[in-house]
């Protein structure tokens, strides 16, 4: 397989492939999508990320797996682009005009490889301030925990000009619950209690996150998913975020509310990847 440096991007494994403008992923979201971090040549938490994947695949009613053939393409691209960012779009294919999905779709794999953002280092080493954002996340439980292709609420929430000491934002629900980061997940420890966002209604229950919460209880803390809202975060002691491109990082101010970073964080990192090729 030969990169066209130009773009970097395959479609079905061909650089040569295109898109039809009649593809629902296009027209209607219709779809999903994973981020993922090769690390040395290999894919962290391929396997993770693969399986989420079809869960959202199975949940939106897309017939969809992943096939060997795909999964050698991903790996192929890792090995040629040690220390990327390799996205993944899944579309459900071609529908016509309507939202009716079709019976039968020829599924559309959309591959393409990316940098590394150049200040996540600089995060996970000093920690990141947040804001709350004023846009809302709507409740729909049927797409919750999803990371699927409508993101127009992610889009309008980055639109929003951020202070130059503030790094992102803090995002709530409709309700006023905190959800999440407008790119991460959110943990926040309280007297040796760590607390994160429930995704029963909204946001993308992220690939790190599992593996976050596995290594807190690891720690011997306890992990509660449930509903909280900003008031709850001013007896915190430590907040920090996750997703699969910068692992951990801290979090050190939201708004004028300042938390120490935890002490662990280092460790916590080592941990999610401890059973990872690097």
């Amino acid at each position: 397989m030969t990169q066209n440096l130009d773009t970097n991007v395959w479609v079905n494994q061909d650089e040569a492939g295109t898109i039809s403008p009649f593809d629902r992923g296009l027209a209607y979201g219709d779809g999903l999508f994973a981020t993922m971090q090769t690390n040395n040549g290999v894919i962290l938490l391929l396997d993770a990320h693969l399986a989420r994947l079809h869960q959202g695949a199975v949940r939106l009613g897309i017939n969809w797996s992943p096939t060997e053939t795909f999964i050698a393409h991903l790996k192929q691209l890792a090995a040629s682009n040690p220390n990327h960012c390799i996205k993944v779009i899944l579309s459900r294919g071609n529908g016509g005009r309507g939202y009716m999905p079709p019976e039968h779709a020829k599924l559309t794999e959309i591959t393409s490889v990316h940098p590394l953002p150049s200040h996540y280092p600089v995060w996970q080493r000093e920690g990141i301030k947040l804001a709350l954002s004023e846009v809302e996340l709507g409740r729909q439980p049927l797409l919750a925990g999803i990371k699927h292709l409508n993101r127009l609420e992610q889009v309008l929430i980055k639109a929003q000009p951020l202070a130059t000491d503030v790094q992102d934002w803090l995002v709530v629900d409709t309700q006023g619950k905190v959800i999440e980061s407008s790119m991460a997940n959110l943990f926040v420890i309280k007297s040796n209690k760590v607390y994160t966002p429930s995704m029963a209604y909204s946001g993308v229950a992220g690939v790190t996150r599992e593996r976050v919460i596995d290594a807190l209880l690891q720690f011997g803390l306890s992990v509660e998913c449930t509903e909280f809202d900003v008031t709850f975060l001013q007896s915190c002691d430590h907040v920090m975020l996750s997703n699969s491109l910068f692992g951990v990082v801290d979090v050190t101010a939201i708004g004028n509310q300042v938390f120490e970073r935890f002490a662990e964080t280092k460790k916590l990192t080592e941990l999610i990847y401890a059973n990872e090729k690097r």
